[in-house]
């Protein structure tokens, strides 16, 4: 399983390898606050270890892909804020964006990601 840091890369999407800017967190503060708080986001945000999310104090809805372990797409849900998602079991990483942006990545269930943070 790979392992990263706090930090920022790409999101690099299936075949196509539609690439994405990404914010990585992985350190539990970084998981913790998460998209709270902003009133949008560029690219996506990576939740490491991770498998649920909630959206209490979020101004805005978002896009949420949970990834296992092969960083392969698993589900898709657009949610409101003020919503609590119900852990996924298989899930290891969850995938957040602004609502209506992964559809147009190629983000669905199946599509394998890779995360590119050779700067």
């Amino acid at each position: 399983m790979a392992r990263w840091r706090d930090g920022w890369g790409e999101l690099v999407v299936g075949e196509e390898g539609v690439r994405v800017p990404l914010e990585i967190a992985t350190s539990y503060r970084a998981r913790r606050k998460g998209l709270l708080g902003r009133g949008s986001v560029e690219g996506a945000m990576l939740l490491s270890p991770a498998n649920s999310v909630h959206t209490f104090r979020m101004r805005m809805p978002i896009d949420v892909a949970y990834l296992d372990r092969d960083l392969r797409v698993m589900a898709v849900r657009t949610m409101q804020p003020g919503r609590l998602g119900l852990p996924r079991v298989r899930a290891r990483h969850v995938l957040e964006a602004g609502a209506g942006t992964m559809e147009g990545w190629g983000v669905r269930v199946g599509v394998g990601v890779k995360v590119d943070t050779a700067g």
